[in-house]
């Protein structure tokens, strides 16, 4: 067994760098994005610089979400084809947690998409179509914990954490502020913010934090060595 198998190749690194840093900017986006909305937007800046801020994160977000497809396909430890990228449950490794990543993806292309034929769409459908970017959220911290080989790491653990302590925050500060009426509303977002981190930590208990979690998430035999 080669050093190179042991430690990863640089398209390994890229892949793994890219794709928590595409997390971190998502996380902030989204944040951003419940904190500045409806009647909590925020007085001494003004919409405009907010949205402009929401946007060039959002740009940004995709940029490194595509340095980390683009590297992972091209990685030559596990043979992906490009159809991977746009469809879910494609791959032969770690097809589920993998397809968790390709929805996430396609959820945010079709927000891109739609922001380009904004005045075309109609406000209130576009609106419609931005609030996948919400759900693209759990998504990918679903397919960074059930995917990521550093995810036993305290490092990736206190990142996630992270992450889930700003979105619930936004969520509960936005419910907090939002003021009368849309009870049901407000109570289904509050209770979904709630339910991702139990829902995560127990996942992470019973299954990537466990011995023998990369066999059990891949269903094809992996040449050079075994999981990462």
């Amino acid at each position: 067994m080669t050093t190179l198998a042991l430690t990863g190749s640089p398209l390994w690194y890229a892949s793994r760098t890219g794709g928590t840093l595409a997390l971190i900017l998502l996380t902030v986006t989204v944040v951003l994005g419940i904190a500045s909305g409806g009647r909590t937007a925020p007085r001494r800046i003004g919409r405009f610089e907010v949205g402009l801020l929401h946007r060039n994160l959002s740009l940004l977000t995709l940029v490194f979400l595509a340095v980390h497809v683009v590297t992972t396909v091209l990685d030559p430890f596990v043979h992906l084809s490009w159809a991977v990228t746009v469809v879910p449950l494609s791959a032969s490794y770690r097809p589920l947690w993998l397809g968790l990543g390709t929805v996430a993806l396609d959820l945010l292309l079709a927000v891109l998409v739609t922001s380009g034929l904004r005045r075309r769409l109609g406000v209130r459908r576009w609106k419609a179509v931005h609030w996948l970017a919400y759900a693209a959220w759990p998504l990918a911290v679903f397919h960074s914990a059930g995917t990521g080989t550093d995810t036993r790491l305290s490092l990736q653990l206190w990142l996630y954490a992270a992450c889930l302590v700003s979105l619930v925050g936004a969520v509960w500060w936005r419910v907090a502020k939002a003021g009368r009426g849309r009870v049901i509303g407000r109570l289904v977002a509050a209770l979904g913010a709630t339910t991702v981190p139990v829902v995560l930590a127990m996942f992470l208990a019973t299954g990537p934090l466990q011995p023998g979690w990369a066999q059990r998430a891949a269903t094809t035999v992996i040449l050079h060595g075994g999981g990462r």
